[in-house]
């Protein structure tokens, strides 16, 4: 794209702060060359970065709640990345320019799945769930979307689930008015019997958001994950939303499962879990998404 029209896409104060920020980061003096954008996300302006024979991924925006929101992405993606386990990008920076907010990363150039994609991702997200905390929950809050997702620490996952993920999103769904007080009801009805149907396991730090849409194919043909939300919680959270929206091979669930046998009866599970993500989009994108949440309620 040409330079002419780099300020039309990336303000000049971003621009300059970015530029500035890559300059620091490679030791040298960058300037930006040509920007592509990228689609995908429903959020934030996302966009490659050519500078100095090197690509970067800036994320930014210009809500009052961006900067928060990227300083909880930046710390998911560092607790991810520190975990070992997997392939995350790396962090470069986050800040504000102005009035805009913006996170700096790694640029993951889009490859070829290996011949053991599957297997070797399955793997490694086996790995990052076994690494555990005391509690579920997280030492700070961060976001599921551009949603607050609350992460206060709870001995027990019925609890936390209900409290911290379910319970929030169906007052904020009633609230604007999108699910009505009698199916709300029917929540009541289910928290009483979440204990009886979750059996317990301990916390497991799970990616928080992982739809196919956020596992990119590495250059290496390799599982690279973006957009997390990160928390110590139950890992059947990962693996019910990674049915929803498309799903991944079945090959993955098997691979998964001879590395880190899932409780007994965990297919069952799987509809419990995904209420949380359903109600999310529930309240990010309307009511599109509250026929399979009554339909869920009604099997329990």
């Amino acid at each position: 794209m040409a330079k002419a029209n780099l300020t039309s896409m990336l303000p000049h104060s971003l621009k300059t702060e970015t530029e500035k920020t890559l300059t620091r980061y490679t030791g040298k003096k960058i300037e930006i060359e040509n920007i592509t954008v990228m689609h995908g996300g429903s959020i934030n302006h996302a966009l490659k970065l050519s500078a100095g024979g090197m690509s970067f991924f800036l994320k930014w925006n210009n809500t009052a709640a961006s900067s928060l929101m990227f300083e909880a992405e930046s710390r998911g993606i560092k607790l991810l990345r520190n975990s070992l386990s997997l392939n995350v990008p790396e962090v470069i920076a986050t800040g504000t320019a102005g009035e805009h907010a913006y996170l700096l990363l790694e640029f993951i150039q889009p490859g070829i799945p290996s011949e053991t994609f599957w297997e070797d991702f399955a793997v490694s997200l086996a790995g990052l769930h076994r690494h555990t905390a005391i509690s579920f929950g997280l030492d700070h809050d961060n976001y599921i979307g551009s949603l607050p997702q609350h992460n206060t620490r709870h001995d027990s996952w019925v609890d936390f689930f209900a409290e911290e993920r379910l319970e929030i999103q169906l007052r904020m769904a009633v609230d604007k008015g999108k699910i009505a007080s009698s199916l709300a009801r029917h929540f009541g009805t289910l928290f009483q019997k979440l204990h009886a149907l979750i059996p317990a396991e301990e916390p497991s730090l799970i990616h928080g958001d992982l739809w196919n849409g956020n596992v990119i194919v590495s250059p290496s043909g390799q599982g690279c994950l973006i957009d997390p939300a990160v928390y110590y919680g139950s890992r059947e959270m990962d693996i019910a939303m990674s049915r929803l929206f498309g799903g991944f091979p079945r090959e993955f669930y098997d691979h998964y499962n001879r590395c880190f046998p899932l409780l007994p009866c965990w297919e069952e599970r799987m509809d419990i879990c995904n209420l949380y993500p359903l109600l999310v989009h529930v309240n990010l994108f309307g009511g599109g998404y509250l026929q399979e949440i009554k339909n869920i309620l009604k099997r329990f």
